[in-house]
Parts: structure tokens; C-alpha cells; sequence
């Protein structure tokens, strides 16, 4: 009967071997699968009164392979290949936009005062004048224009905001109740489900493509997953939200929060790599300086040219008035204010000295603090009204309370509030101030002069450019980071490929292989089907020889 245990057990060896093989096969394709094999070992000899007799083999468990610092490479290059491409997506859009001629602000700039030059030559021409009335009107419409897309790209990273939190939070909640399975698949059995397994690593992969995620193996085979500078999402078979929640100082603007579902506190500022971390980084570090430096421009422009234009005559022989209508600054309370009804107030005192920086306004221990935000720049201890960089900050209340804070944005709504004031070609001035008449056009001259002239702010330390200085200095750092943006893209997308070329090496189900692999099992099969047949006979001989 020894014979027939041990090719008994040969069968079940072979049927399990051939039965993972073919799983392997059929699955070859599946996202995420690892490939799996049988352990074998032999069965526990017997001893005879001669030595042990061997009682054939037997399966100790089905593994898969797989190999935690590769799946960590996998999970890494995976976050950081999702955000920079969603970053150099962003940028090269916006960089198409500021350099594209018929769509970028300098070429409808540089014809605006090209026709200022020509009415100069011929102040008293009427079409010569409309022209200017018009292209005046086609760079309000430009600066328009820009801002409006710019303000799209916001919009569609609030829409990747509340993406990316809902897919997470799906994905986390799947995560935890895998590891609640997995962990009893384990204390009723002792085996690994390899297939829960595998659907769960994938689940992190997938969570990473969306924000830097790191596990953390623990004992009872359970994964706890973070995000960012470590904040958990699942702890066993517990998941924590994550939700999209209104900036605290800026109701448009989404915040990834976390906490308690009534109060979530903004993470944002913790949170990098995958899709939700580019876009949150192509917002801070590109579209709002971007959109920032093109209300500067709008206004340190407008301001020159009415403050100019306001010198003159027109053809009635009145002063001239604003060409332009320009937006105010903003300031707005942090809706954590105790009180609402003190309120911050900013006013622009000299746009040349002007920065395309937002400030905070901050009442801590008993004392103001304003910070420049693109610099960190901090001013302690100030006494209000405070005068800076061409702005006045105030309040309204000579009892602020302690921890109240706001938001001051001189410039990111100027290009979208610029408009035009004067529409009628007679009330161009033109002329000095006394008039000299219809055809005298001193006016005209220092106006068309004021594209010369430095009056745009670069940056806190710099001297100031011209108009067209200035925007090309801001299309050219958004073309340079663009290009980082590239470079950096590509060589993320080499680190993944090569780090899922070795996963998939370790891993990965090679057909050729689980071909070689089913003949070798279907051999077994049948040499242990032979040695059974052969056991047969041997005991129906013996049978046989007794009668």
C-alpha cells in the first residue's frame, strides 16, 4: 500500500502544480498579478525496522512572487512619474499661452503703442485715433483673455482636487477591508490568499498615482497606508477620508482636508508626488505667480498710461481722463476669524514699486506680522496702517483678536477687471495741457514713450523692466521650468519603466515558462499515474498468488 500512498501523493502534487500553472497562464495578463508556484516538499518518512522509508511528497503552501524593496520602487516611481506629468501638462499649456502671439499679451501690447506712435505723427486724424481706441480695446480684451484661461486651469485643478480625494478614499476603504480578509485568511489557514494580496498591492499602486503613498507591513499581515508627511488613511481594517474643502481664505480655491468630517483640517501643504500633488504644485508654483505677474503688468500699465493720458487735452480742449478702468486689490478674512466684521484693506500707493506677491495678515500675541509670501519675507511687530512695497494694509478694529489672519492679493484680479473707459476717439488726449490745438500732439509723444520706461517691479531686490521686459521675463521662467518639467517627466517615466521591468521580471508571469512548466507537471502526472497503475498490478499479482 506504500506504493500506491506515494504515487497517490505524486498525483496531488502534479494536479496542484499543473492547477497553478494554469492560473498563472489565465491571469497572465491581470493587472497587478504576481505569479504564483507551489512549494513542494517531502512527505514525513516512516522508519521500517531497515531505515525510513520515504511516503512520497506533499504541497507546504502556494507563494507568489514577490519582493517588497521592487514593489517599493514600483510605488515611488509611480508617484512621482503621475506629478510631474500633470505638472508639465499644466505648464506647457500656460506656456503656450503666454509666448503664442495670438494669444499672449505681448504682441497686441507692442500694437497698441505702435498705433499710439501713429496717432503721435497725426494727432488730428480721426481714424488714426479709432485705431488707437481699438487696439486699446484688444489688449483689454487680451489681458482678458489670459487671465480667463488661467482661471480654467484653476478651475479644472479644484475638479482634480475632488477627483483625486474621492478616488482615494475609495481606494482606501478597499485597502481596509482587504486587510481585514487577508488577516483571517491567514488565522483559519496559515497560507497567504495571494489573490487578495495582489488586489490589494495594486490598490496602493493605484493610490500612489494619485499622491506619494508609503506602507507599512504589520504582523498580522495587514498594510497601514499613508500619504505625504505621513498621514495615515488606513490603520488595519480602518480607512480615514480624506475631503475637498474651500481654502480658508479663498472660497474658489480646493484644499485636500483631513480630520473629523465636520471640521477637516487643509493638508495641502504636506502633500506631493502623484496626480493630486503635481496639480497642487503647478498651482502654487506656476499658476498663481503666473497669474499674479499678468495683474501686475495689467496694472502698472494702466495706471503709467492713465497717469500720463491725464496730462494732456483731448480734442475739446478738456483734460483727459482714465483710459483704463483698473480692478482694486483684494483682501479677504480667513473664515476662522472669530469676529467677520473686522476686515483687512489694502490700497495700491505706487504700482511701481508693486510685487506679483500675495501678503498675510497675521494678529499673534499681542502684535501684527505681514509675510511676503513669495519670499517668506516677514515684517514683525508692524503698526497699521502699514506702508511696503507700493501697498497700504489696514483694519478696521482697534481690537483684533488673537490667531485672526487674512489674505491680501494686490494684484491676482487686476487682468480680469481691466476694462476700457473711454470709447470716444475725440476724448484721446493727445495734445499738451494747455491745449495747442488739434494737431499738436506732446501728449501723444510721452505717451507712446511710456513702453520705454521702467516701471514694472520684477522681483523684491531687482530694478524695474519695461512692459515687455517684464512679460518676457515671465514667459521665459515659465519656458525654463517648462523644460525642467520635461526633463525631469522623462527621466521619471525611465525610473518607472525600469523599475516595472524588474517587478515584472521578478514577478511577472512569463508564458514561456509556465509552458515549460505544465509539460513538466504533465509528465509528473503521468509517471505518477504509471507508478500507480504499476502498484496495481503488483498488488493484484500478490492477490492472486495467495489463492
Amino acid at each position: 500500500m506504500n506504493v500506491l500512498n506515494v504515487g497517490k501523493s505524486a498525483l496531488t502534487v502534479a494536479q496542484l502544480g499543473i492547477a497553478t500553472t494554469g492560473h498563472n497562464i489565465a491571469n497572465a495578463s491581470t493587472p497587478g498579478y504576481n505569479r504564483q508556484s507551489i512549494v513542494q516538499k517531502a512527505a514525513a518518512a516512516q522508519s521500517f525496522g531497515n531505515g525510513y522509508l520515504g511516503q512520497g511528497a506533499e504541497v507546504g503552501t502556494i507563494v507568489r512572487s514577490y519582493d517588497d524593496v521592487l514593489a517599493k520602487q514600483v510605488i515611488n516611481t509611480t508617484s512621482n512619474q503621475s506629478s510631474s506629468s500633470v505638472y508639465l501638462q499644466g505648464i506647457n499649456e500656460v506656456n503656450s499661452l503666454l509666448s503664442d502671439d495670438k494669444a499672449g499679451v505681448s504682441a497686441v501690447m507692442t500694437e497698441f503703442f505702435r498705433s499710439v506712435s501713429a496717432a503721435a505723427a497725426n494727432p488730428s486724424d480721426i481714424a488714426t485715433r479709432q485705431t488707437v481706441i481699438s487696439n486699446a480695446q484688444s489688449l483689454v480684451s487680451r489681458f482678458t483673455a489670459v487671465n480667463s484661461r488661467l482661471d480654467e486651469m484653476r478651475s479644472n485643478i479644484n475638479t482634480q482636487v475632488s477627483t483625486s480625494v474621492a478616488t482615494i478614499n475609495s481606494y482606501a476603504s478597499s485597502i481596509a477591508d482587504l486587510n481585514e480578509k487577508i488577516k483571517q485568511a491567514f488565522s483559519s489557514t496559515g497560507n497567504p490568499p495571494n489573490d487578495l494580496m495582489d488586489q490589494r498591492d495594486l490598490l496602493v499602486t493605484k493610490i500612489s498615482e494619485q499622491i506619494k503613498t508609503t506602507v507599512l507591513p504589520q504582523s498580522d499581515n495587514t498594510y497601514n497606508v499613508s500619504i505625504g508627511n505621513g498621514i495615515p488613511i488606513v490603520l488595519g481594517n480602518q480607512s480615514q477620508d480624506l475631503y475637498a474643502v474651500p481654502n480658508d481664505t479663498d472660497s474658489s480655491r480646493l484644499e485636500v482636508g483631513y480630520g473629523a468630517s465636520g471640521s477637516p483640517k487643509p493638508i495641502s501643504g504636506s502633500l506631493t508626488g502623484g496626480a493630486l500633488g503635481g496639480a497642487l504644485q503647478f498651482r502654487d508654483e506656476t499658476l498663481d505667480t503666473v497669474q499674479n505677474q499678468l495683474g501686475q503688468l495689467a496694472i502698472t500699465f494702466a495706471t503709467a498710461f492713465n497717469n500720463q493720458h491725464k496730462q494732456g487735452t483731448d480734442l475739446t480742449g478738456a483734460v483727459g481722463q482714465n483710459l483704463f478702468n483698473i480692478a482694486g486689490p483684494v483682501a479677504i478674512s480667513n473664515r476662522n476669524n472669530t469676529d467677520q466684521s473686522k476686515q483687512a484693506s489694502v490700497a495700491i500707493t505706487d504700482p511701481s514699486l508693486l510685487t506679483s506677491s500675495n501678503y498675510t495678515l497675521e494678529y499673534v500675541n499681542g502684535q501684527y506680522n505681514i509675510t511676503r509670501q513669495n519670499d517668506k519675507y516677514v515684517w514683525s511687530n508692524v503698526t497699521l496702517p502699514f506702508n511696503q512695497d507700493g501697498i497700504t494694509i489696514n483694519t478696521n478694529t482697534s481690537s483684533p483678536t488673537n490667531g485672526d489672519s487674512y489674505l491680501i492679493k494686490p494684484t491676482q484680479y487686476a487682468a480680469s477687471g481691466l476694462t476700457l473707459a473711454v470709447t470716444d476717439v475725440e476724448k484721446l488726449a493727445l495734445a499738451d495741457n494747455p491745449s495747442k490745438g488739434e494737431s499738436d500732439n506732446t501728449n501723444a509723444l510721452k505717451l507712446a514713450n511710456l513702453q520705454n520706461q521702467n516701471f514694472v517691479r520684477v522681483n523684491a531686490s531687482s530694478t524695474n523692466r519695461t512692459f515687455a521686459q517684464a512679460y518676457a521675463l515671465t514667459t521665459s521662467a515659465v519656458g525654463i521650468k517648462a523644460n525642467q518639467m520635461s526633463i525631469m517627466n522623462q527621466a521619471d517615466k525611465t525610473a518607472l519603466d525600469d523599475a516595472t521591468s524588474a517587478m515584472q521580471s521578478q514577478s511577472g508571469v512569463n508564458l514561456d515558462e509556465e509552458a515549460a512548466n505544465l509539460l513538466r507537471y504533465q509528465q509528473a502526472y503521468q509517471a505518477a499515474g504509471k507508478m500507480m497503475q504499476i502498484a496495481s498490478n503488483m498488488f493484484d499479482t500478490l492477490l492472486s498468488l495467495g489463492k
